[in-house]
């Protein structure tokens, strides 16, 4: 994050916001700034990449689903906005900590250990690292504990849109987030990476809840989709998993989506359409009689 911050104070903070006596690396100045930026670009990140999948992947075919809510879309949208600030103070508590030097965030490929190699193994690494921390905060968040207070609240988008992706509660919101922070205290990598991957796993959250369930035939067991994360809204106890379906395999909560086996949301819509032209025919034939 100090690539951000060294780019925001550059071009924007000094020369035109703060005062030319506060220095760039006072703590004080660093925090406010962390937490601007922090929530402008996860705003950003949430509405740019939120608007395109609703209006160009999201099925608004999926609206006419009795468990789509009453101005659902609008609800989504407040509800994450009212989040998101409150899930940046202890997010920019961690982005404070590696600007101050305390991850092992490396700035050039020579101080990888193992060079290229091991920025791509790094990628790997922080996928998997993540993957398995997620599965087992979220299904922990199932708990009778912490559900009706912290993850109930996610859970009332039966059939998500692309806005429910970070309507969350915040304790929720930064406990399913705290994988990817905790990565770079743990082990090496590049800033550049990790920032690409800090976009990533934002698109990838908004991904699971776009409504299409298209996946390669090879991938369908093996990477949890959109139809594996709404099975998972629909049906509560099952496909607790980010990105791939390992964990829920070796926890006993993986279930096949039920739109790969013709009973999903769209089948479901497609069959109250026959039943309506059913009930439509049999009233017109009856007329006639």
């Amino acid at each position: 994050m100090d690539l951000v911050l060294a780019a925001a104070d550059q071009h924007l903070l000094t020369p035109y916001v703060y005062p030319a006596g506060w220095p760039e690396a006072e703590p004080c100045r660093q925090l406010l700034s962390l937490f601007a930026i922090t929530n402008l670009g996860a705003l950003a990140l949430y509405l740019l990449f939120g608007t395109l999948s609703y209006y160009f992947i999201f099925d608004h075919e999926l609206k006419k689903h009795p468990q789509f809510l009453e101005n659902q879309v609008r609800r989504e949208i407040c509800y994450a906005l009212r989040s998101l600030p409150w899930i940046s103070v202890p997010t920019v508590a961690l982005f404070f900590a590696e600007v101050r030097g305390y991850s092992k965030l490396y700035d050039n490929i020579e101080d990888s250990p193992y060079g290229w190699a091991g920025v791509f193994l790094s990628m790997l690494s922080f996928l998997f690292f993540t993957d398995m921390g997620i599965y087992w905060i979220h299904r922990g968040l199932h708990h009778k504990l912490f559900y009706k207070r912290f993850h109930k609240p996610h859970h009332l988008w039966k059939i998500a849109t692309p806005f429910a992706s970070h309507a969350f509660h915040p304790v929720d919101g930064f406990m399913q987030s705290l994988p990817y922070h905790v990565y770079p205290f743990l082990f090496p990598l590049h800033k550049v990476t990790y920032l690409g991957l800090y976009i990533f796993v934002n698109v990838w959250t908004i991904s699971i809840h776009d409504g299409d369930y298209r996946v390669p035939r090879a991938l369908r067991h093996i990477i949890n989709g959109s139809a594996h994360h709404t099975d998972h809204h629909l049906y509560f106890d099952y496909n607790y998993g980010q990105y791939f379906t390992l964990w829920d395999k070796i926890g006993g909560s993986y279930k096949s989506p039920t739109s790969f086996e013709g009973k999903g949301p769209h089948d479901y819509l497609r069959k109250l359409r026959e039943k309506d032209q059913g009930a439509s025919n049999g009233l017109q034939a009856s007329k006639t009689e």
